[in-house]
């Protein structure tokens, strides 16, 4: 319910999805923290991949204070907190893998290595591209968004080529590629829990990248934990959380939480954290001296 309220917000302008147009008003100059496409008729922010890509293709502005500081702060605060709550494909995905008919399974073959491809993604397509290839009046390409994004084919591509029968007589081998990769997405989704999260998104990696010290962090209480193993059996993103709780896969879904029968796992803010842990050290000196 938290994922489909959160991509309603970011996806409110009506108008658009009636008329098919793009709003432009002052609410795009500011980021939404999930992936959600500049180009969907009713988005009313800016996706920060996006918007992280047109600024490093800009000629004379390689460097987005503004972007690199929310992506900054989102990472620091939750880490990839909202890929599991706010991000509308991560919702599309989820409901694509709940419908039943075929044999479901975590994750895919080769698992273990592809999960380090979302890392070459952000490095080369997302920064290094859009930096190194420009045109003659210095202007980058959005590589990413312009080869891989099924968000922008799904909300951008689809959507506005129905409204607009000028856009599907300039369709060529770049949306039909686009679109066949959104249709292998969505297929693997029916057998594999969140295939665009877990190997191609560059979002993820940049949020992934502050899990082990962001402010919401999964926190094990080791004295509890009985190495059952049921954390590990019903995590999603084919994670031990017991043993790595800071994992920059670990997308904060909460079900190993509430698969724990021991207590051992909780969702815990930084310095409730910090003050527990001093509470607990504080106790333990105190015992030491009263006996």
């Amino acid at each position: 319910m938290v994922q489909i309220a959160a991509a309603a917000v970011s996806n409110g302008y009506i108008s658009g999805f009636l008329n098919g147009t793009i709003y432009q008003g002052s609410l795009k100059q500011f980021c939404v923290p999930g992936l959600n496409c500049y180009s969907c008729p009713g988005a009313l922010g800016s996706c920060p991949i996006g918007a992280l890509q047109a600024v490093l293709g800009s000629p004379g502005k390689h460097f987005s204070f503004y972007v690199i500081g929310f992506l900054m702060m989102v990472g620091a605060l939750a880490g990839r907190f909202a890929c599991g709550w706010l991000c509308p494909f991560g919702l599309l995905q989820e409901l694509i893998y709940k419908i039943p008919g075929l044999r479901k399974g975590k994750s895919l073959p080769g698992h273990r290595f592809l999960k380090y491809f979302k890392y070459l993604i952000l490095g080369v397509l997302v920064l290094a591209l859009p930096l190194i290839f420009t045109d003659l009046a210095g202007q980058g390409t959005p590589w990413f968004c312009k080869l891989i994004c099924p968000a922008g084919t799904l909300e951008g591509g689809w959507t506005l080529t129905l409204f607009d029968p000028r856009l599907r007589e300039a369709m060529g081998w770049l949306f039909t590629w686009k679109s066949f990769l959104l249709l292998l997405l969505l297929f693997l989704s029916l057998v594999s829990y969140r295939p665009f999260c877990k190997y191609l998104c560059p979002l993820g990696a940049v949020y992934g990248l502050f899990n082990p010290v962001s402010c919401l962090r999964l926190e094990v209480k080791k004295e509890r934990c009985t190495d059952c193993g049921a954390c590990e059996a019903v995590c999603p993103m084919s994670l031990n959380p017991a043993e790595n709780p800071g994992s920059p896969e670990c997308i904060r879904c909460g079900k190993c939480i509430s698969a724990c029968k021991f207590g051992a796992l909780s969702q815990t803010v930084l310095p409730g954290g910090l003050q527990f842990r001093k509470k607990k050290e504080q106790g333990a000196q105190n015992l030491r001296k009263e006996s």
